[in-house]
């Protein structure tokens, strides 16, 4: 009767966990990237929202969206974002400009905007796919009739 396992047998069982770990790990690091994209698309679009809500409420527009929206500043405070004039440009991947996030005036009317570059690096193609810009540029202050 054996009381232990072979050297062959343990070389075996650590070739298969070895094996199961470089499949694993490539699924792994995309489940991240999966949430790392959720969050900033969160942060994206709930800023959005809060800038409407500022807006609406105050009755003014700022030049830093930073100051009207906690998610333009978590954007910005973590370095994934860079506040401009009325603007936040959001940096994925390789793309310094993948979403960006600005208020265009005029005389009558303020338009809150979300725009998405043409990019070629996958993180920022998937964060795009997470954000709706279907319903920009939206009128956050004056009338629809300018549209």
């Amino acid at each position: 009767m054996r009381a232990a396992f072979t050297m062959i047998e343990l070389v075996f069982v650590i070739v298969i966990l070895g094996i199961l770990a470089a499949v694993a790990m490539p699924r792994l690091a995309a489940t991240r990237d999966d949430a790392v994209n959720s969050g900033l698309a969160q942060n994206i679009v709930g800023g959005a929202g809060e800038i409407a809500a500022y807006t609406t409420s105050h009755g003014e527009v700022l030049d830093d969206l930073t100051l009207m929206s906690n998610g333009m500043k978590t954007l910005v405070d973590t370095g994934v974002g860079v506040s401009g004039s009325k603007s936040v440009t959001v940096t994925r991947g390789a793309d310094a400009a993948c979403v960006v996030v600005a208020i265009d005036t005029n005389a009558t009317t303020d338009m809150l905007t979300i725009s998405t570059s043409s990019s070629s690096d996958p993180q920022c193609i998937n964060l795009q796919k997470l954000i709706d810009t279907s319903t920009y540029p939206m009128v956050i202050r004056g009338t629809n009739a300018v549209l």
